[in-house]
């Protein structure tokens, strides 16, 4: 018997009855299986293999079963009633999931037959009986596909009448009909018309074509038709097996279960090895006439024809007597090959005076006439049955084959081109390198360490990322470094209050919205702890001492008083180190008297962050941060920055400390802040959202793949059509005498034109009447009488052209207009899916994608590529700019990665170094330069086009990393030079090329001066034009100093975003309620535009 439950994609085979079983012998039975066993280790093991989370349900697909819930899932026979389960296993919590698992199971058995129509239950199974194909997959299309469009008597459809009106009804009885020749050759194609009967009326029926009828939706579908193929029918494990109805659908259905013999088992075994041996003997026939077609072996070289060999015919004699045979016959043969070698016997000028057996003279016959030539005397010739052993030759070995790119990317060869130099955004970079002209650029680097710059961009990735839940307008990197590095009192930045105060309003909600906190924090020990704890010591004192046990009499020792007295020294030393380790702590800084009557996150749902209120609120979530052990370390530190010990904490000292905090400091606050954030439902929300509006993207991606994919399809079809008529319809060439007469009229019709203006313009005025008076209008009326004969030889070409020209067909003009129609709606087609394209990559914000890795396992990463639109909110204040981030940044490679591919064990090293003449760090140091980074805390970057070129031509396509990273390179190459060229002439930075020329100019120039000054020396009688050159030049070294104050670039942003939502700043509370007569007057006043609402670029949909 065979079952559905697969067990590694096989179906479990039942163990056969033991043999030879008595009446009165013990046995062990499994009641769902039936199987029998003698033995009760075999039962056990059985047990043990029917108990394995390893079975499948064929029915519903489901995996990690026991063979018992499998049975039940498929046979779905409820031997338990489900209240009774219910009563019984919810009370375990162990067993809940198994038993809700069995229930859907059953229901999903259970589904499938209701699911399936019972009219096409046996039409299908008769077509899949016997089938061999092999997967499940192609044979659902298979019968699906057949069955599409063909309707069986009882089953329920849908039909279309002749006016169009839509009626249920049941198929009574169906005729098909053959296809018919018609007189012009043609064949018709079969069609069957169905005879249903309509609802609603008794004897109402119609007779229809499968064109008018259709099923439900979900009655057939390729899911339901599987799940019904895989529950009834079964398919043993060998190839070419047929699939075969179970026995007892087949009884229900009346389906033939004999199979043909060509299906058979055995028989497919059989035709096997018939085909085996045909092609054994075919091969042995071709080696056969190979050899006999072969040419024999040369003379000289002491061979012949060379048969196969054939095997002796087994003998009957003694085994001494076949003994004594075989050893002679090894004496012959070593003799004879001794002979051949010719060292038995030594030769004298080319003769052997002693011929041995089977060995000639070639010695001249007396008085004849022919000589032996002396390379063939003195020739062995070999006896009969014995062939002459010839030295193997063996061939050459052939060459390993060319390897298949792409490889591992540190298996290619190493090359002699060089990274292009990176830049480094830190006053510490990791190999000193040319920095004079990046210095010159970002002056801010110098007070930016190493360390800062990873969580600074993942900062400022974060905020720009998630700013429509900050609400914050977004702003470009360079800003952001500028924004931290610049702000204090004196000059108060508006973007470093703003995303301060929007991310600490995202940790807590206001009072109106209840005040919840919406990150996890650690407790910190308060008033309320102590008092509870001094409750229950007075509890503890007023309730009655037990009585302790009296100790048990033991003998003091001296080595037992020794342990004791090391104990209590021990705790008396670590009590004392806490209390040290206390003490320093506290004196680290003084957050927690700043916060002695302070509540921070009550100050933080009124939104108090005037004058200093959200710097204190940030140091009252700093301290209770740090009683988390993980953050401890840095949250102490950065304590005692902003509130230190020696200084009283009020929120003047702490708005000024903060004011004054590094750069570094300051990147660290950002980060720990940001990263709360990620546990906010409000982004944890925003995450889901963004997933199902890109779930809704794709789905109308692939809606517009097809639709492009058939306009395409039927442009093709049109385009073959245009092909066929295009002959027909070709206009003639024009011939050159025509075009040359042309020329000729417009000429000289041109000529006369111009003749008379020549006339016009020789008299040197216009023409004077008698009285003296000059005509008016006389040129414009020149002018319209060219311009009219200039029109009418335009008409008369245009109709002389159209007479030549045949006229086209309203079928090939309307063939065109369909062309046309159909290119554009290709290209339509094409633009939503970029825009769909865009829309997906914006709402990709759970992670920042990397754009790959190179040789040496270094990460590249384009912030603009996912998450926000490429030149950040189209309505920002700093839109302008035209980009975000505008680098290419590259880190190090991780440790791991690092370990193992790069600083590799001493023996792979040689290994690469035999292959290679290099190691893998002498290779990294010498194809990266000197701006090589090491590590995953390393950051650098480009910032050029030139280098972003240069770093493509650099990658090399047949590794495996490079040529992932090189493809998506290319694909953003022009974004990401656009934004590049935005950033410089945001920031105002020369181009490299343009500042060498101009300096070689310079140069240029001051040689000139001095070749001018040796030409000519400056005297007091200078001459004129002199003194005015060394005065240009004198202007242009000593420009005027310009007078106003230098304003900084991130003082231009403000936040839109919040005013327009809000109607205030995050750093400013809100405006009080306006009065009834500033309402009235509101309400007179005329209305105005409604400001736009922000959208990100791209997401809008038509």
């Amino acid at each position: 018997m065979t079952l559905q439950v697969l067990f590694k994609r096989k179906p479990v085979q039942l163990r056969p009855p033991p043999e030879n079983l008595r009446d009165h012998d013990e046995v062990w039975y499994i009641k769902d299986t039936g199987e029998i066993f003698d033995s009760y280790d075999s039962y056990l093991a059985r047990m043990e293999f029917y108990k394995q989370r390893k079975f499948n349900c064929q029915i519903t697909g489901h995996s990690g079963l026991t063979f018992f819930e499998a049975i039940e899932s498929e046979v779905c026979l409820p031997s338990v009633p489900l209240s009774d389960i219910w009563l019984c296993d919810l009370l375990h919590p162990r067993r809940r999931l198994r038993t809700n698992l069995i229930i859907s199971q059953r229901a999903g058995a259970a589904e499938v037959d209701q699911a399936f129509p019972e009219a096409l239950k046996g039409p299908v199974l008769r077509r899949v009986q016997f089938q061999t194909v092999s997967r499940i997959d192609s044979l659902v299309d298979q019968i699906y596909d057949e069955f599409k469009t063909d309707y069986h008597p009882g089953e329920a459809v849908t039909v279309i009448m002749s006016d169009a009106e839509r009626r249920h009804g049941i198929v009574r009885d169906k005729t098909r009909y053959g296809s018919k020749v018609l007189p012009d050759g043609t064949l018709t194609p079969p069609y069957t018309r169905y005879i249903v009967g309509l609802d609603g009326r008794r004897g109402d029926e119609a007779v229809l074509e499968e064109s008018n009828i259709y099923r439900d939706r979900k009655v057939f579908t390729k899911s339901v038709l599987r799940s019904f193929i895989k529950k009834t029918v079964s398919r043993e494990a060998w190839n070419g097996a047929p699939w075969l109805v179970k026995s007892d659908v087949a009884e229900q259905y009346h389906i033939d279960t004999r199979v043909p013999s060509n299906l058979l088992y055995n028989t497919k075994i059989m035709e096997r090895k018939q085909l085996q041996a045909q092609k054994r003997q075919s091969q042995n026939h071709s080696d056969f006439s190979t050899l006999l077609n072969s040419s024999p072996s040369s003379p000289d070289a002491g061979g012949g024809l060379r048969l196969p060999e054939l095997k002796p015919v087994k003998s009957h004699k003694a085994k001494h007597i076949q003994l004594a045979q075989q050893q002679r016959q090894q004496l012959s043969q070593e003799k004879n090959q001794l002979k051949i070698n010719g060292s038995s016997k030594p030769r004298h000028n080319g003769f052997s005076h002693h011929p041995e057996a089977g060995q000639f003279q070639y010695l001249p016959l007396p008085n004849s006439p022919f000589k032996f030539s002396l390379s063939m005397r003195n020739q062995t010739l070999t006896p009969p049955g014995h062939n002459v052993a010839q030295a193997p030759v063996q061939p050459p070995p052939p060459p390993p084959p060319p390897p298949r790119y792409p490889i591992e990317d540190l298996q290619l060869e190493p090359s002699r081109s060089t990274r292009p130099a990176l830049r480094f955004l830190c006053n510490d970079p990791p190999v000193q390198a040319d920095q004079k002209g990046q210095k010159a650029r970002l002056p801010v680097s110098e007070k930016i360490l190493m360390k800062t710059v990873g969580p600074l961009l993942e900062t400022w990735d974060t905020l720009n990322v998630y700013c429509e839940i900050f609400k914050l307008d977004s702003f470009t990197f360079d800003d952001f470094i500028e924004t931290l590095h610049s702000a204090s009192d004196d000059e108060p930045v508006q973007l470093f209050d703003e995303i301060h105060c929007s991310v600490l309003k995202t940790l807590v909600h206001s009072e109106a919205d209840g005040g919840a906190v919406q990150i996890h924090l650690p407790d910190v020990e308060g008033e309320d702890d102590e008092e509870d704890k001094e409750g229950e010591e007075e509890e503890e004192e007023e309730e009655e001492p037990e009585p302790e046990p009296a100790p048990r009499a033991t003998r003091a020792t001296r080595s037992s008083l020794a342990k004791v007295e090391a104990e209590r020294l021990a705790a008396e030393a670590a009590a004392a180190e806490k209390e040290a380790e206390e003490e320093e702590a506290a004196a680290v800084h003084s957050a927690e008297a700043a916060l002695e009557d302070y509540d921070w996150i009550d100050e933080l749902r009124k939104r108090n962050f005037k004058e200093g209120g959200w710097q204190l609120i940030l140091v009252g979530l700093l301290y209770q941060l740090s009683k988390d052990e993980r953050r401890q370390a840095v949250c102490e530190e950065l304590l005692a920055q902003i509130v230190p010990p020696n200084v009283e904490a009020t929120k003047e000292t702490v708005r000024e400390h903060y004011s004054a905090l590094d750069i570094n400091y300051r990147v660290q606050v950002l980060q720990i802040i940001c990263m709360l954030t990620m546990e906010t439902k409000a982004v944890r929300g925003y995450m889901e959202d963004c997933s199902e509006q890109m779930t809704k993207y794709r789905k109308e991606k692939i809606e517009w793949q097809r639709s492009r994919k058939q306009a395409v399809e039927d442009l093709k079809v049109l385009n073959e059509q245009r092909k066929i008529l295009l002959p027909d319809n070709m206009p003639p060439s024009p011939p050159q005498e025509a075009t040359k007469l042309d020329d000729v009229k417009m000429t000289d019709a041109e000529d006369l034109s111009h003749a008379g203006d020549d006339d016009s313009d020789d008299s040197g005025a216009p023409p004077v009447t008698a009285r003296g008076r000059s005509l008016r209008r006389a040129d414009d009326r020149a002018a319209e009488r060219k311009r009219k004969i200039e029109e009418e030889i335009e008409r008369k070409k245009e109709a002389e052209a159209a007479a030549k020209m045949p006229k086209q067909s309203k079928q090939f003009i309307k063939l065109l207009r369909d062309i046309e129609k159909k290119e554009e709606e290709i290209k339509e087609c094409e633009d939503e899916i970029a825009t769909l394209d865009n829309d997906l990559r914006e709402a990709d914000c759970p992670r920042t994608r990397v754009l790959g890795k190179d040789r040496f396992w270094n990460r590249y990463y384009w912030f603009e590529r996912n998450g926000m639109p490429y030149g950040g909110l189209p309505t920002s204040s700093t839109a302008e700019a035209g980009y975000a981030n505008g680098c290419i940044w590259v880190q190090g490679p991780d440790e791991l990665e690092r370990e193992g591919y790069i600083d590799m064990p001493e023996q792979y090293q040689k290994e690469y170094k035999a292959k290679f003449n290099m190691t893998v760090p002498e290779r990294k140091k010498l194809e990266e330069g000197a701006t090589s980074i090491s590590n995953a805390t390393q950051w650098g970057y480009f910032s050029e086009p030139k280098e972003l070129d240069d770093l493509i031509n650099w990658l090399d396509s047949r590794g495996f990393n490079e040529m992932k990273l090189r493809k998506e390179l290319v694909s953003f190459r022009e974004k990401i030079a656009t934004h590049m060229q935005n950033r410089k002439k945001y920031l105002s930075l020369p181009d490299e090329e343009e500042a060498s020329d101009d300096k070689e100019k310079e140069k240029g120039d001051e040689d000139k001066d001095k070749e001018m000054a040796v030409e000519h020396p400056v005297t007091n009688g200078t001459s004129k034009g002199t003194s005015k050159r060394k005065s240009t030049r004198a202007v242009k070294a000593a420009p005027t100093p310009d007078p106003t104050p230098t304003i900084l670039r991130c003082m231009q942003w403000t936040n839109g975003m919040a005013l327009e939502d809000l109607g205030h700043l995050h750093s400013e509370p809100p405006p009080p309620a306006r009065s009834r007569k500033q309402s009235r007057k509101k309400e007179a006043a005329p209305e105005e535009e409604p400001p736009r609402k922000k959208t990100r670029q791209g997401t809008a949909r038509r």
